[in-house]
């Protein structure tokens, strides 16, 4: 929680001014408008490297400042807190100049491309007594709180396995060897998978407790960029539940299916896909559709404002991310 100090430097009578450094695609719908949306947050500053670009985003989205210096932003007395939605491999930079500027903190999935990374920014934070939170927003989804409550009200009896299948054709980027961060190992060794299993990898902990052992092997298939396109895996968590996980993004089609297997039955949904969650248990089925709100960060962001404001703990917080860098770690780590 915040001590005493750090609670006294925002006015939790007035709106939280937020700012965001890199308002790129994924601050356009997913993530920006839930700043805005959000009772007692303001969206009051954004950041990007190219100017033009920057005052674009802002006269869109209505947003008072724009700059391209980030380090201006952080320190800006008439923004509260910070908004990190760059690239993986500038986390580290900018988290330790808000740690050091004593702001709260949420940055974007996955923390960093590495664990050591991860654990600097991590413990900035702790040091600096600041909350760190990471927009692993699926905790936050109606969806998903569903799936963690009927496995917690014994919906399947005795939860023994999980398994997830993630798989997509290479795109028209990938097969024209254009320039993409999130295949660029230097910046996401794991390529996808860093990207994107990282959602689903923390949404587990999230339903079935700390990972206690992880493994995994990882190639590049196709040779289309520096990253890793194949990773499978395997692990156990803390209280016993074995799981596996393929992730391939050379294959023939897109497919997204998570199975948990109880001793009483199972259920089925997909990380990425709105499709139903189902609940199958002597022979009879049960189908539960819940949609996703249009800022798909919107319960993530509300509930930044109940730990900021409320004390209400954040169900991603620095600690729980740093625990699935570690998983993310163990599983490339002898690749």
């Amino acid at each position: 929680m915040i001590n005493d100090e750090r609670e006294n430097m925002i006015d939790k009578n007035k709106n939280i001014r937020w700012g965001i450094i890199g308002c790129g695609a994924v601050t356009e719908i997913k993530s920006g408008p839930a700043y805005q949306k959000t009772t007692g947050f303001e969206l009051a500053a954004v950041m990007r490297r190219d100017l033009t670009l920057a005052k674009d985003y802002a006269q869109r989205h209505k947003v008072a400042k724009y700059s391209n210096n980030a380090v201006e932003l952080i320190n800006d007395d008439n923004v509260d807190a910070i908004y990190i939605a760059t690239p993986p491999d500038s986390h580290k930079h900018y988290a330790l100049l808000v740690a050091k500027a004593g702001k709260p903190c949420c940055i974007e999935k996955p923390l960093a491309p590495c664990y050591q990374d991860s654990i600097a920014i991590e413990q900035a934070f702790k040091e600096a007594n600041v909350p760190l939170f990471v927009a692993y927003y699926r905790r936050s989804l109606p969806r998903f709180n569903k799936v963690k409550s009927l496995l917690e009200n014994g919906a399947i009896g005795q939860v023994r396995h999980i398994s997830w299948q993630l798989t997509k054709p290479a795109n028209n980027m990938d097969l024209s060897g254009q320039y993409n961060w999130r295949t660029d190992k230097n910046v996401a060794p794991g390529g996808y998978f860093d990207d994107l299993a990282s959602h689903g990898l923390d949404l587990f902990a999230f339903i079935l407790g700390d990972y206690t052992q992880v493994a995994g092997v990882a190639s590049n298939q196709q040779g289309l960029y520096s990253a890793f396109d194949a990773v499978s895996a395997c692990w156990q968590h803390e209280n016993g539940v074995t799981g596996v996980g393929s992730w391939n993004f050379g294959a023939s089609a897109r497919q997204d299916k998570v199975t948990i297997i109880g001793s009483e039955g199972q259920l089925d949904f997909s990380v990425f896909d709105e499709t139903p969650v189902i609940l199958t248990q002597g022979g009879n089925c049960e189908v539960f559709d819940i949609e996703n709100p249009e800022n798909i960060q919107l319960h993530h962001v509300g509930n930044i404002y109940q730990h900021i404001v409320n004390n209400k703990q954040h169900p991603s917080s620095g600690a729980s991310a740093l625990h699935t860098s570690w998983v993310m770690d163990k599983i490339l780590a002898a690749n």
